[in-house]
């Protein structure tokens, strides 16, 4: 007894126990209001995917609304950092010296993820971290913009996809991504085919259309990406999210709560993460707008 007294305290002291048993911590960033009702529901989306993630074990999802969270404290003991957020210049990463402290959160194998706009930093500021860190990201006049409705039909098999059936939804849905070479420990989830209308514009902005969007009518093009970093840590980007009432959707929510769980390294269900949503659900937590 005494021996195992000794053990149990060398334990505590260690931190073993305490970290076996603890939920891993993912910090969900929503941005400020953004763009009319219904469009770019940040706070809503966010507090949403809380509500669904709730009953979940093994993770924490501490959600900072109203853009980049206030204290540095925020990002104690996390494991995973995600938003959902307008992007462009914009982008609360590349504010201050947000990369900065991304990137030492990074390297420590913490997990990031992006959503929707968020997905969106400039070239010369953001671009290279965002393809280390993620795998990918939108690049103004490069990939474009258009609302239509991809048709997702097939997945890889990858913890993400888990209990995800076929789908076809109405969104921003952005493509002709920036990537890293050869894709590399790049995983393509959401795949589906624009048509050539799609190509051919208009895109929510700048209108286009541009040319070599229409030079690559027929090809298959990402929205949903995860990806591993050679030195630890996962990453995850989803280009759509624009329309709030997406969410009620039980595949578009599917694959981001798979998405949320993975990046922070939390084993997921055998059928991915189940959850419900109500039409009274979607309408809690609007931003009020004019």
């Amino acid at each position: 007894m005494k021996h195992a007294l000794c053990l149990l305290s060398t334990l505590f002291a260690t931190g073993v126990l305490t970290l076996a048993g603890a939920d891993r911590k993912l910090v969900l960033i929503a941005g400020k209001p953004s763009h009319p009702p219904g469009m770019h529901e940040f706070r809503a989306g966010c507090l949403l995917l809380q509500k669904c993630l709730a009953e979940v074990p093994g993770i924490q999802l501490a959600v900072h609304t109203n853009g980049w969270p206030t204290s540095d404290d925020a990002f104690a003991g996390a494991d995973a950092v995600v938003i959902y957020s307008d992007g462009g210049g914009g982008h609360p990463a590349i504010q201050g010296d947000h990369l900065k402290l991304l990137e030492g959160l990074i390297k420590q194998g913490v997990g990031f993820g992006v959503m929707h706009y968020a997905c969106e930093v400039p070239k010369g500021k953001g671009g290279q971290e965002f393809l280390n860190w993620v795998g990918g990201y939108y690049e103004d006049h490069y990939s474009c913009n258009p609302i239509w409705s991809a048709d997702y039909q097939n997945f890889p098999r990858h913890p993400v996809t888990r209990g995800l059936k076929p789908f076809s939804i109405k969104d921003e849905w952005y493509f002709n991504l920036r990537w890293r070479p050869e894709l590399k420990g790049v995983t393509p989830i959401l795949v589906a085919r624009p048509s050539d209308p799609v190509r051919d514009g208009p895109y929510v902005w700048p209108a286009g259309p541009y040319p070599h969007i229409q030079a690559a009518k027929g090809q298959d093009e990402t929205m949903m990406w995860v990806s591993e970093r050679p030195a630890g840590g996962r990453g995850f980007g989803f280009t759509g999210g624009h329309f709030h009432s997406n969410w009620g959707d039980p595949n578009f929510r599917k694959v981001i709560l798979n998405a949320l769980l993975w990046v922070a390294k939390v084993e997921l269900p055998a059928d991915g993460v189940s959850s419900a949503v109500t039409g009274e659900d979607l309408k809690q937590n609007l931003d009020p707008k004019k």
